[in-house]
């Protein structure tokens, strides 16, 4: 059977079943019965043989060796702990120029090696960047607010061009409607910005959950690394100031950007519910939450005029942080408490952290 060819064998069973004439019932049913079990066999040898002779050509690997992993493949290291830093002079405008020598970082205290320093311009690379839009189409927005603002996001895009950038868009009123995912893509970003004015609007203003779906996007879908370099991961709001209906507490969106390293940066648009009599801007719920300036980031009052300048600065400012890590103690890392970190620079220099500290996980 071994010598006889897979046609052979079809083309002799084939003989057999087209003279049922000269074969009686128990016969046929006998070359049935031989037909089914001889291409059983002959299949399965068959598949034996290829199975054989693929394993000798190609044999089967789980894991790819460490030469052969590609080089753009970056490993965070997960005890590695993170945070930005943005240094502000007397006059209120980003410090670029300190090196890491400037700084000490302390954990509950006790000063900490510093293992990562990194500053924008540095090394004539710029940081690349994660960034949500997070914007603000409830009834209370203005028409001509609405027109501002569209110019003055493309401003802000143009400022960031030269940088490797992935922004995505959301929107939010009663509800909360992404846009646009996360893209690097500037005439998906534009085309974007042109469907907020036309985004049906609601009588609530969620600004916490959108705050809170942006981080958790930027965690789940935003790169962390891009060209061997960790991404800053930032939220820019741009709203009236006043959340109503919102499901998810200040102090809860606080320590989730936190826990994912994110800054919130907030620009209060001047709508006529914060205006009142007055020719100045009245603080608003998100002032008094820090949310801005417990996630290193700012909140700044946009006024009827300056949307474009403002929001230049604003993209400078986003971009301007340094970073520092380290590595925590080896009994600190598993421990499941928060820890406190606190990041010392030059006198006569304000310094603000995009964290507190760090949730260290469980063992």
């Amino acid at each position: 059977m071994a010598h006889l060819s897979e046609d052979r064998i079809i083309r002799y069973l084939m003989n057999l079943r087209s003279t049922p004439r000269l074969l009686s019932p128990l016969h046929r049913f006998g070359v049935h019965l031989l037909t089914a079990l001889i291409l059983l066999l002959t299949v399965t040898s068959l598949g034996f043989g290829q199975n054989d002779e693929t394993q000798k050509q190609r044999p089967r690997r789980v894991f790819r060796s460490t030469a052969e992993q590609p080089e753009d493949v970056v490993k965070v290291d997960t005890d590695l702990v993170s945070v930005d830093v943005v240094v502000r002079n007397a006059e209120g405008r980003p410090v670029r120029n300190l090196k890491k020598e400037h700084f000490k970082l302390y954990a509950d205290g006790v000063e900490q090696p510093l293992s990562f320093f990194q500053v924008e311009h540095r090394d004539g690379e710029p940081r690349p960047l994660a960034l949500v839009f997070a914007i603000d189409i409830s009834g209370s927005m203005t028409v001509l607010e609405m027109e501002r603002l569209r110019s003055a996001l493309r401003t802000f895009a143009d400022k960031l061009s030269y940088k490797p950038v992935v922004s995505s868009v959301i929107a939010f009123g009663m509800n909360v409607k992404v846009l646009q995912k996360f893209t690097s893509d500037r005439e998906k970003l534009d085309r974007a910005f042109e469907r907020i004015a036309r985004e049906p609007s609601g009588l609530s203003t969620h600004t916490y959950d959108a705050v809170d779906d942006a981080i958790r996007s930027l965690v789940r879908q935003a790169p962390r690394t891009r060209e061997r370099r960790l991404m800053k991961r930032a939220v820019l709001v741009i709203t009236d100031g006043f959340p109503v209906g919102d499901t998810v507490s200040a102090d809860t969106v606080i320590e989730r950007a936190n826990a994912a390293d994110a800054s919130v940066y907030v620009v209060t648009l001047p709508s006529f519910s914060q205006l009142m009599a007055s020719t100045s801007a009245l603080p608003t719920p998100l002032d008094v939450s820090g949310l801005a300036e417990q996630t290193g980031g700012r909140s700044v009052y946009a006024e009827e005029k300056n949307y474009d300048k403002l929001f230049s600065d604003l993209a400078e400012e986003v971009t301007s942080a340094y970073v520092l890590a380290f590595y925590p103690e080896e009994q600190k890392r598993r421990d499941g408490k928060f820890h406190e970190i606190k990041v010392v620079g030059p006198e006569g220099l304000t310094l603000q952290q995009s964290r507190p500290g760090y949730q260290a996980a469980k063992p």
